[in-house]
């Protein structure tokens, strides 16, 4: 008989928002990027043979939102932030070891119609996906990596090791379970390591009984086309809720051209901030006691639609920004929230993972996925004190002042691939 072996997950997303020196700003907006969200765009800088690299954005997207909404159902007054991008690339990769229904339940778990994309496009989606990711620039770095730590004694088959190495260039480490104070040490180096030291300590109280730890990581560095000038940072309140307000730093960009809007048909103002290169930012900031309105109502086609309203150039228009500098951390224990999403069997002794290995009954045992948030402007000190109790208002004609200084959504999106790196819900910048 086989002897059921537990099989942890480990997913950490990482988004660390550094703002470069002030540049002077510009009126022209010859030079600004236009995006689509939708899958269905054909980008003339891809040839046709990366097409599956959009057929999974779909797919994405979906899961994107429906795990947000169950984490915000379950957490309706705290901090929300995770990369759904980490999860799927972690979760797809674990479907090359899996059988059956188990192989089936992830897949469409992660948004997938199987009768319109093929398990061979999916995971080539998935490796074009990484490709374009990780491109070297000096004013982008996204780097998605995902490494198997092994058992010394456990034998993967082939066809396995191939898959995973193929589609989603995941590295191998082997290690002593036994041992788990040294398995522990080596994951939390290796984590520390490619997140820049931004997450620590990731593993904790690991069994002596596991056989295998699978670990995907998104590391996120960007600059703002247009930084906040580091001279007019600023203490003001940041309104949680009616009885709850908070000091925190904030960044002042003053007239400055900026795409945004309010929503005529949703009550919110929708803000696109770009980064240099190749993602952008849509920070969503509901009016005054209508959060729960806003984020009931967010899903894909909702952010398809603010997306190519903030293409036209009438949304492009002069600005006073206050944004929080702030920093977030989130952690979850995904094997607790995934089996709402349809992931029924993966944790149970009904699972199949036997395209890993047929000698030993593999159980997945956990699935954990850190994310952090680090918005900040370099050498920024606190100065005057200011409290802002208006979310916006006319300071001259033709000019607004939109402060972000009540809770908001957030969603940092690559362009290039038409994913929805990191998201969530600034509810207290200093929880």
């Amino acid at each position: 008989m086989h002897r059921t072996q537990h099989l942890p997950l480990l997913l950490i997303g990482l988004l660390l928002l550094p703002h470069s020196q002030p540049v002077q700003a510009s009126e022209d907006t010859s030079n600004q990027t236009y995006i689509e969200f939708s899958p269905n765009q054909t980008y003339t800088e891809f040839s046709q043979s990366n097409i599956s690299s959009y057929q999974i954005a779909s797919g994405n997207a979906d899961f994107a939102f429906r795990l947000y909404h169950l984490i915000a159902s379950q957490n309706s007054r705290q901090n929300i932030f995770f990369s759904p991008l980490s999860i799927s690339f972690a979760l797809a990769m674990l479907s090359t070891g899996a059988g059956g229904d188990t192989q089936t339940q992830i897949l469409e778990g992660l948004g997938f119609n199987l009768t319109k994309l093929s398990l061979p496009e999916i995971h080539e989606g998935f490796r074009l996906v990484q490709h374009r990711l990780s491109r070297p620039s000096p004013e982008l770095s996204i780097k998605v990596g995902n490494v198997l730590i092994l058992s010394q004694d456990l034998q993967l088959l082939s066809d396995f090791i191939s898959a995973t190495k193929a589609s989603y260039d995941s590295k191998i480490l082997l290690s002593n379970f036994r041992d788990t104070e040294a398995t522990t040490r080596l994951i939390n180096n290796y984590v520390k390591e490619k997140t820049h030291g931004k997450i620590r300590d990731l593993v904790s109280g690991l069994s002596p009984d596991e056989r295998m730890v699978l670990v995907n990581y998104i590391f996120f560095q960007g600059l703002w086309k247009k930084p906040f000038p580091s001279s007019k940072g600023f203490v003001g309140d940041f309104y949680v809720d009616e009885n709850t307000v908070v000091k925190v730093p904030m960044m002042l960009q003053d007239d400055q051209q900026h795409w945004y809007l309010d929503d005529r048909h949703v009550p919110c103002t929708v803000l696109r901030m770009d980064y240099k290169n190749d993602a952008v930012a849509f920070f969503i900031l509901p009016q005054k006691g209508k959060m729960k309105e806003v984020e009931q109502v967010l899903s894909p086609d909702m952010l398809t639609r603010w997306n190519h309203l903030l293409q036209k150039r009438y949304f492009y228009r002069k600005l006073s920004l206050q944004f929080p500098k702030f920093s977030i951390s989130n952690s979850y224990a995904l094997d607790e929230i995934l089996p709402g999403l349809g992931f029924q069997d993966l944790f149970t002794h009904h699972a199949d993972f036997s395209h890993i290995n047929q000698d030993e009954k593999l159980q997945l045992s956990k699935v954990f996925h850190k994310a952090v948030l680090d918005v900040n402007e370099v050498g920024t000190e606190a100065a005057a004190s200011t409290g802002i109790s208006a979310m916006f208002f006319s300071a001259k004609p033709k000019k607004r002042v939109l402060v972000f200084n009540q809770p908001f959504f957030a969603v940092i999106y690559s362009t290039s691939t038409q994913n929805i790196l990191f998201m969530g819900k600034v509810f207290n910048p200093t929880a």
